[in-house]
């Protein structure tokens, strides 16, 4: 099989490699990834200006774009053969709770979804990771379950997995979303000009962490995977919302 691979930490971080080697035994590996760190992008697609790539190797293309732009060009005509999936990660930080609006690694396999691939996510839970090895082995087991039992076609897997060796993983769960507090203020300086500079704040505390919730899975131990989805119309607001538009004074 094919397995297209790709992140937002760029081209040459040490979770994509370790990723990309492990999947090597069992499969036909392609990095397409960005030529740079583009952690935050979300799901950004550059549309007024070119795409440049690179290749660093037969098997590695390094594009000057966002995450979303590396799949999409892999996908759409770059590559001479399409994928059978798509693989991104392993993040070098959590992606959890609210971190999925923003991530690039989770809006990667989103537009391998939305292209009609099947989709996972990878990310490594700690501000420092080290055991790259831990994930990229939960990711090939998990890749090799999709191959041999797929899941509906609107499903996105988003994977945390705790930082720590592979003998002292509890286990895996399905989990749903938490959520977080509301970022910490910015913070404000002036650059050597003495114009005013700001950088955004970290991300909030958790806030609806508990049983069930991707944070506390991997609070326990536990690799958190998470069933995400295209699809973000909120289904059971529709009928109170047609009879609230009902007091709209249109023809």
């Amino acid at each position: 099989m094919r397995i297209l691979v790709s992140n937002d930490d760029g081209c040459h971080a040490a979770g994509l490699n370790a990723l990309a080697e492990a999947l090597k035994a069992f499969a036909s590996v392609t990095i397409v990834a960005p030529d740079r760190n583009r952690s935050g992008t979300s799901h950004s697609l550059t549309l007024e200006s070119p795409l440049r790539v690179h290749w660093d190797g037969p098997e590695i293309i390094c594009v000057d774009g966002t995450p979303t732009d590396c799949v999409h060009l892999a996908i759409t005509g770059l590559l001479e053969h399409e994928p059978d999936m798509v693989v991104s990660g392993i993040n070098s930080g959590a992606n959890l709770g609210d971190d999925v609006l923003y991530s690039g690694t989770v809006a990667a396999a989103i537009e391998g979804r939305f292209l009609g691939y099947p989709a996972i996510a990878v990310s490594l839970v700690s501000e420092t990771p080290h055991h790259y090895a831990t994930a990229a082995r939960v990711t090939c087991d998990l890749v090799q379950r999709l191959l041999s039992h797929p899941l509906p076609a609107n499903t996105i897997l988003n994977v945390n997995v705790p930082d720590m060796p592979w003998a002292e993983l509890k286990g895996v769960q399905a989990t749903r979303l938490g959520y977080r507090h509301r970022s910490e203020p910015v913070s404000k300086s002036n650059d050597p000009r003495g114009r005013p500079i700001y950088w955004v704040g970290p991300p909030g505390a958790e806030q609806d962490a508990g049983i069930g919730t991707d944070f506390h899975a991997v609070r326990h131990g536990y690799v958190s995977v998470t069933p995400l989805q295209i699809d973000l119309t909120q289904y059971t607001a529709l009928d109170p919302l047609s009879h609230w538009l009902q007091g709209i004074p249109l023809p």
